[in-house]
């Protein structure tokens, strides 16, 4: 009876212990979820004049979406971004890009993801026209809301696929047209990326890997279970997200929790999108593509920024379909210290390209 007393006090201690850990973690969740942009301030602490930082949501495509707006001058050109499946808006707490220093920046989170998520969308049900059409129409609503003929589109990884399909049915409504991590031929991409991995975790002698990786062959086909290692494999290597992520709970998850423009209830539904979603919501149309069949010509400048390290999508595949691609200019610019988002990982070299090529229409710091 003595031991069962103790048991049932040391249980109930345990419990104590658990339910005051989960009450201080869920009162730094909230303290770190105000959800309020946050401004940008002249060296007096007011408010800079002419700067937005806000959190928009608008009807596009007759569903509920939600967006960040940041300028430290609102009448800068405007830079609408794609993300490429999650919304990386909060990777600017621990990467700047510093773009709102020239740019009014749209962060733009697409239906279905992040500020836009809804129980009624279903990742499966959407659809490339559909993700062109909303692209198209929140241009005109920023073309309209910040007076200016033409915008800048820039994707990155998924958000890719997306944004050179949106400037070539809409050359019109952009100055340009710029590729973070630019998709091509993606179910090659993947088998690169996979033979890339086998070799590497063979070579350090990392036998349970290998034994993983060599289970879930990419070949014809992309593995599901392939896919659930994929992402743990690559920042392994640094070959993923940045070069110095090695794991996507400390690399992305835990950042995200700490942004504190978004509420406990976004930061949810940025991860439970995520799950419904996968990869991205096109993902299987993306393997299925190769983009220079599709898309092998645009009437706006182009301009592709693509780390030497990303294996997250093929940096050579990248650079074959830049040279087949058409365009009246277009300048390619390799980041040597980059994997999957030189915005991030180097934001310097990126506001000099911004700046001296991509707003003159020039392309003088391009690759040779």
């Amino acid at each position: 009876m003595k031991l069962i007393k103790r048991i049932k006090r040391m249980l109930t201690i345990i419990a104590t212990i658990v339910m005051g850990l989960l009450l201080i973690v869920t009162a730094l969740l909230l303290i770190y979820s105000p959800g309020k942009p946050i401004p940008y301030l002249d060296n007096n602490g007011k408010q800079l004049t002419g700067s937005i930082s806000e959190k928009t949501f608008l009807t596009i495509g007759g569903v509920r979406q939600g967006m960040f707006i940041k300028s430290k001058n609102k009448d800068n050109p405007v830079l609408l971004y794609l993300h490429g499946g999650i919304p990386d808006f909060f990777l600017n707490g621990k990467y700047p890009t510093g773009l709102e220093d020239y740019f009014t920046v749209v962060w733009w989170e697409q239906r279905g993801s992040g500020l836009s998520y809804s129980d009624e969308i279903h990742a499966k049900r959407i659809s490339l026209d559909q993700l062109i059409s909303d692209t198209k129409e929140l241009t005109n609503y920023l073309r309209d809301r910040f007076e200016q003929d033409k915008i800048y589109l820039m994707g990155r990884s998924g958000g890719t696929y997306i944004g050179i399909h949106a400037v070539a049915k809409a050359p019109e409504l952009y100055h340009a047209y710029i590729g973070v991590g630019q998709m091509s031929d993606h179910l090659k991409s993947e088998r690169m990326a996979y033979e890339y991995m086998l070799k590497e975790y063979k070579d350090t002698g990392h036998r349970k890997m290998v034994r993983k990786l060599e289970a879930s062959v990419v070949a014809d086909t992309i593995p599901y279970e392939y896919l659930k290692l994929r992402d743990k494999a690559m920042h392994q290597l640094g070959i993923g997200t940045t070069r110095d992520m090695n794991s996507v709970v400390t690399g992305l998850f835990m950042p995200s929790l700490a942004c504190t423009e978004l509420t406990l209830k976004e930061k949810i539904n940025l991860w439970l999108s995520k799950s419904k979603s996968g990869v991205h919501p096109l993902w299987n149309e993306m393997i299925a593509t190769n983009l220079i069949n599709k898309v092998n010509e645009v009437s706006v400048p182009v301009y592709f920024f693509h780390g030497i390290y990303d294996y997250t999508v093929s940096y050579p595949l990248a650079k074959q379909y830049f040279e087949m691609l058409n365009a009246p200019l277009k300048g390619f610019y390799t980041f040597n210290n980059s994997a999957h988002s030189p915005i991030f990982e180097e934001p310097q070299r990126v506001k000099e390209i911004f700046i001296n090529d991509i707003l003159k229409g020039e392309t003088n710091l391009a690759d040779n």
